[in-house]
């Protein structure tokens, strides 16, 4: 599938990403980085959450409620040169108030680096936070039909 096909995955510059895995508990993201493919992982444990790359942690948080959902990763970082590297921010909305347990996904993921967005879904879409501008759009948006411009016949 390319990346224009599938609303969760995108490319920008030297960077391309594809959501694998969104669950409750878990999110993986593939991340194309130049010519090198990593893995970037989110794990959800019962009391603590982690950020994984390539099966290394990179990010661990802990805590009953109040949890880090923003977390700042660098690749090809260098210990020599501090500025060295590409910075990318993972952001996570784990949809803590929903105690039903009738979800099945994490609310929203989004990964930006200097460029934009690289993956944008859920909560944490941009297009989530326009305002419905008439009582038809309103209807569209909240009954899950096509948001945007009405088809043309």
């Amino acid at each position: 599938m390319t990346a224009s096909a599938n609303p969760m995955s995108n490319s920008a510059g030297r960077f391309q990403a594809e959501v694998l895995r969104l669950t409750t508990s878990a999110i993986d993201i593939k991340l194309r980085v130049d010519d090198r493919m990593h893995v970037l992982q989110w794990r959800r444990r019962l009391l603590s959450d982690e950020v994984l790359v390539d099966g290394r942690r990179q990010h661990q948080t802990a805590g009953l409620w109040g949890r880090e959902k923003v977390f700042g990763l660098v690749f090809g970082a260098d210990p020599k040169s501090p500025e060295a590297g590409e910075r990318m921010i993972f952001t996570v909305d784990p949809n803590e108030s929903d105690w039903t347990g009738m979800t099945d996904r994490a609310a929203g993921v989004r990964l930006d680096t200097v460029e934009g967005p690289l993956v944008a879904f859920g909560s944490l879409d941009p297009k989530e936070l326009e305002k419905p501008s008439t009582f038809t759009d309103l209807m569209r948006k909240s009954l899950g039909m096509q948001w945007g411009a009405p088809p043309k016949l």
